[in-house]
């Protein structure tokens, strides 16, 4: 993978675009960053080499899909070296049920954000992740009343564009 471009002014205003809506029209985005359209797909098509852009997704509405439940959860390993953790993390990366996984600082070992269609199936997803896993020390549950704000937007108004 090529090295991070640096990003100019016209680079953070077509990515702002398309966190908005990535099926934006090359043609509109030319115009409200005034540029030409080619010169918009050559640049978008460098921000995905690049791996600036990692993926054009649809986002979900989980409840209409049938996965009403957003569970958030803390897990407390034993020890955290990378041979101890490697199949853990495999099985992380693998659940099509886990959407977000973060290894973090602090008392957690990992956060991750599951999504469910029951408490039955999230059960089915500790005994997926952990059962027979002797590094894992305990986890903790917290299920999401309500959402607030969800994405995966990424802030882009403290970005310094190149000259």
């Amino acid at each position: 993978m090529p090295a991070t471009p640096e990003l100019d002014r016209f680079d953070i205003a077509i990515l702002d675009i398309l966190q908005t809506d990535n099926t934006t029209p090359q043609r509109v985005i030319a115009q409200a960053v005034n540029l030409s359209a080619p010169a918009v797909q050559r640049r978008i098509q460098r921000l995905k080499d690049s791996g600036v852009i990692r993926a054009n997704v649809a986002v979900l509405d989980p409840a209409k899909v049938g996965t009403p439940l957003t569970i958030v959860m803390e897990v407390h390993l034993e020890n955290e070296r990378p041979d101890c953790t490697a199949r853990l993390r495999e099985r992380f990366a693998a659940e099509e049920a886990v959407q977000q996984c973060y290894n973090v600082t602090g008392q957690a070992d990992y956060l991750l954000v599951v999504s469910v269609a029951s408490m039955a199936d999230y059960e089915a997803l500790t005994r997926r992740l952990f059962e027979g896993d002797d590094n894992i020390k305990r986890f903790r549950t917290s299920v999401a009343l309500s959402s607030l704000k969800t994405g995966l937007r990424v802030p882009l108004g403290s970005t310094k564009p190149a000259a």
